[in-house]
């Protein structure tokens, strides 16, 4: 019984082996379908519809406890303009903070003493209204901040500007194999395999810079464009 067995799964891995090399065999000798590989992406460009703005506070002191309680202060008195200005509601939120020590490095190459240190706030702060943003940011400085870290412009929903981006970058793939093809004699069969290489969304304004008083007139701020490219890779089978 046993010698029975070991007879029938022997012969079933012996037919099982023989049907995957006549597979292999067949595919082998299948004639490969030509086909047409090519790449092409779109650009989309559109208006933003949100600026985020990053404001820091940054304080020194003698002792920590006096740079944190300073920048406390300073840091507490921007938000609460900003929050008159925007809203209630308004979009704030830390988004960084750090206290340092200062170090005071002796010419004779001694141990390094403690100067004092240094307190830095960073708050992002979104708005849709980009018409105030100017406003936003000289209020901030007027009210205690130091530090505008950057503002960038940017969509709230890119949805829609990017399926557009890939509709005609899609368009633009499926002409250019076409004309590749008929070049050739050829014709578009059917599609075989498409693949998006991924969205890119390319603020058209970003500034990173520092600002270290008031100022005398309101900061003028051009919200720009923003491009949103998508790229198609797209293969047809094609024949005579």
């Amino acid at each position: 019984m046993v010698k029975q067995t070991k007879f029938t799964t022997l012969l079933f891995i012996l037919i099982t082996i023989g049907i995957g090399i006549a597979d292999a065999q067949e595919q082998t000798d299948r004639p490969m379908r030509p086909s047409i590989r090519v790449i092409d992406e779109a650009t989309v460009t559109v208006k933003p519809d949100q600026a985020e703005i990053s404001i820091g506070v940054i304080t020194q002191a003698a002792t920590a406890q006096a740079a944190a309680a300073q920048n406390a202060q300073k840091q507490d008195s921007v938000i609460s303009e900003l929050r008159k200005l925007l809203g209630a509601g308004a979009d704030i939120k830390t988004i960084s903070y750090s206290l340092n020590p200062n170090y005071r490095y002796p010419k004779d190459g001694g141990q390094p003493s403690i100067a004092g240190y240094n307190a830095t706030n960073t708050v992002q702060v979104k708005t849709t209204n980009l018409s105030q943003v100017g406003s936003v940011i000289d209020l901030a400085t007027n009210s205690g901040a130091n530090n505008i870290q950057s503002l960038r412009f940017s969509l709230k929903d890119e949805t829609a500007a990017r399926n557009q981006a890939l509709r005609e970058a899609s368009l633009k793939a499926r002409a250019k194999a076409e004309a590749i093809a008929s070049a050739l004699g050829l014709k578009i069969q059917r599609v075989l395999h498409v693949e998006e290489a991924g969205s890119i969304i390319r603020p058209m304004l970003e500034m990173n810079a520092g600002f270290a008083g008031a100022r005398a007139q309101q900061t003028p701020v051009e919200s720009g464009s923003i491009d949103v490219r998508a790229s198609i890779t797209l293969t047809v089978e094609v024949a005579p």
